[in-house]
């Protein structure tokens, strides 16, 4: 593991914590309800909810592991980061409108809120509650071990202390601000990584010789590696294009910021910007694996030990102090508040939507218990970071096959298609679930695979959308007459 030298860069992280103790004081003083501490009040403007929504979607994941998994695999990766542009894009104009519109005509503070409303019934909001939770300790945990290792590299501490350090500032900002401590750092974040992004980028192509240079080297050493389906070949490289394509839309720390605007007007802008603000980013991803890899082939650069570490190399090796210490910071402020974004989620569904569910109400005294249990996800977020990292990959995985598969069918085609059913809903996210579980551990132990490097999250989203378009047409008999009133004409604007 790298470790830090430069103070510059220590500073940049510094700063960076000491902003985010900052904004929790602020975020504080600004929530004192439940619909604050969960959808910021439903009184954010475009560009914050723009820019959030775009900077939680690339977390530690993107700016870690999308250049690992490109210095990995080669064009494989343009499969997934690409296409993923069109498919977060895509969310704003089949689910916002939507989402908006329900929390206009009801109560809407999430996204089992959302699904109870279209559905009726205490069974739909149930199955997608638990689906969300399931999703949420999976990346949770991936999300916490990802701040302590950033803070073991820049501070040069061992993993328990990094830990401590890191969600000590994540709690307080968390359990303090709620929502409007994570959208915020969302908005310092994006600011931030999208001039880095295209720094790096230049940086990437200077280093490397430039585009032309980097593609014969790499084209020399293995024509495979930046062919069409690159290292991992078609079958993965397509099911990567169906579940970021198609599963974009289902990820709920990105969707249930549509319930935070105060106009619905606001929505117009939102997937142009929002696309365009990915792609942007996106050349980080791309750039830096490809430059790293070209320069390991060229014998310019010692291979490396992990594939994960081709950023963190690159930017302690190839970029001035600073512009690597904003990137270190804003790679810290990625993982953080998307961390704050499960969190709150996951609180609002152990709190709010599964007592709903079962008694018909939510837990009394909401604001506070929601806060309390963003406390306990983030302590048992912890415990797994440190002695179960196992696990955490296996939920990693789960996390996003689950929430596409679950989210998916019964949001994005539910809310715009009035003869799907509240049967479907539940039997498509069971599905989702036991799919997604059952193909991830035998996978992992060994006893059965998909062929070919085949995704169990594409093959999971691709049976739950199955078996909620068959089961909606089995059951739909009166459907139309099932949906309420207000519900119909949310769904006809």
């Amino acid at each position: 593991m790298p470790i830090v030298e430069s103070p510059t860069i220590l500073i940049c992280v510094l700063l960076y914590l000491a902003a985010c103790l900052c904004i929790g004081v602020w975020a504080m003083k600004r929530t004192r309800t439940i619909s604050d501490f969960l959808v910021a009040g439903k009184a954010l403007g475009p560009t914050v909810v723009i820019i959030a929504a775009m900077s939680s979607l690339m977390s530690g994941f993107g700016f870690v592991g999308g250049p690992g998994l490109v210095y990995d695999s080669g064009s494989s990766s343009l499969w997934m980061t690409f296409i993923a542009i069109f498919g977060f894009a895509f969310s704003w104009v089949i689910v916002g409108k939507r989402m908006r519109l329900m929390a206009e005509v009801r109560e809407v503070l999430t996204l089992p809120d959302v699904v109870a409303a279209r559905y009726g019934g205490r069974a739909p909001r149930f199955m997608m509650a638990v689906a969300i939770f399931l999703g949420v300790v999976g990346y949770l945990g991936t999300q916490v071990l990802a701040i302590g290792m950033v803070l073991v590299v820049v501070l040069n501490v061992q993993l328990p202390v990094a830990l401590l350090i890191g969600l000590g500032v994540l709690a307080f900002y968390s359990v303090a601000g709620g929502i409007f401590a994570g959208v915020y750092t969302d908005l310092f974040q994006g600011l931030l990584m999208m001039v880095a992004a295209l720094a790096v980028f230049y940086y990437a192509l200077t280093v490397g010789g430039g585009m032309s240079e980097i593609s014969r080297t790499l084209w020399q050493a293995d024509p495979e590696f930046i062919g069409p389906w690159g290292a991992r070949g078609p079958l993965a490289s397509l099911s990567w294009l169906l579940l970021f394509g198609i599963g974009g839309v289902g990820q709920p720390h990105v969707i249930t910021k549509f319930l935070m605007l105060r106009n619905i007007r606001d929505l117009r802008w939102g997937a142009l910007f929002t696309g365009c603000s990915y792609a942007i980013l996106s050349l980080l991803w791309m750039s830096v694996g490809l430059s790293m890899r070209a320069l390991v082939e060229s014998g310019r650069q010692q291979p490396l030990a992990e594939a994960d570490l081709a950023a963190p190399v690159f930017l302690l090796t190839y970029t001035p102090d600073l512009l690597a210490g904003m990137v270190f910071a804003g790679l810290l402020a990625a993982i953080m508040s998307t961390s704050d974004s499960f969190l709150n989620i996951g609180a609002a569904a152990v709190v709010r939507d599964i007592p709903t569910a079962l008694t018909g109400h939510p837990i009394r005294r909401e604001l506070l218990w929601t806060r309390v249990m963003t406390a306990v996800l983030l302590a048992s977020a912890a415990l797994f970071a440190l002695y179960m990292e196992n696990l955490i990959a296996l939920m990693g995985t789960f996390g996003w096959g689950t929430f596409a598969a679950a989210i998916v069918p019964s949001v994005a085609i539910g809310l715009n298609w009035k003869r799907a059913t509240g049967l479907a809903c539940t039997s498509s996210i069971g599905v989702s679930i036991v799919l997604n579980f059952v193909l991830e551990l035998s996978a992992r132990h060994g006893f059965y695979s998909l062929p070919d490097g085949f995704s169990v999250g594409c093959f999971s989203l691709l049976i739950s959308l199955v078996v909620f378009i068959v089961v909606s047409l089995l059951s739909s008999k009166n459907a139309k007459d099932k949906i309420a009133p207000d519900i119909e004409a949310a769904m006809e604007v």
